[in-house]
């Protein structure tokens, strides 16, 4: 039993020893030489435009999450679909039962969060502020108004 663990054990540090050896010898044989263009921001080759510093829309991070925690669910989810049927015949049935209302519970928890960031309004690419919407300011003085066109 303790020489199953002992091997991987062994595997993990070789693993770990083969990714610091690799980062060592590159700061070791790799070249030094310093220079302006080498501490510009890469930007998949393009030269980079303005400020990196930016507003992005978090919007694309929620669907993603939201896309992630369900593809989570399924690939926890498939492998015991996938079993269930053996279970269910075996001579034991409870433990079918336990599978069936365990998975049950994770999913509706998920879809209780999908629900409830729906209802929130947090999955809707554009967003209505409400009460606080912004109106224009009166025109002012010397100032004449728009013509339509």
């Amino acid at each position: 039993m303790g020489f199953e663990f002992g091997t991987v054990l062994v595997f993990a540090i070789v693993a770990v020893g083969f990714a610091l050896g690799g980062i060592t010898a590159s700061r070791l044989v790799g070249p030094k030489i310093p220079n302006p263009e080498k501490s510009t921001i890469y930007e998949c080759g393009e030269r980079p435009v303005g400020v990196a510093w930016f507003n992005f829309n978090p919007r694309f991070y929620l669907v993603a999450l939201v896309f992630v925690i369900f593809e989570v669910d399924i690939a926890l989810t498939f492998p015991v679909v996938a079993v269930y049927r053996e279970w269910a015949a075996a001579a034991d049935p409870t433990f079918a039962w336990v599978a069936f209302v365990e998975l049950f519970l994770f999913t509706a928890i998920l879809v209780v969060g999908l629900v409830w960031v729906w209802g929130h309004g947090d999955l809707e690419w554009v967003k209505n502020l409400g009460a606080a919407s912004y109106e224009a300011p009166a025109s002012g003085a010397g100032r004449e108004p728009r013509k339509a066109a």
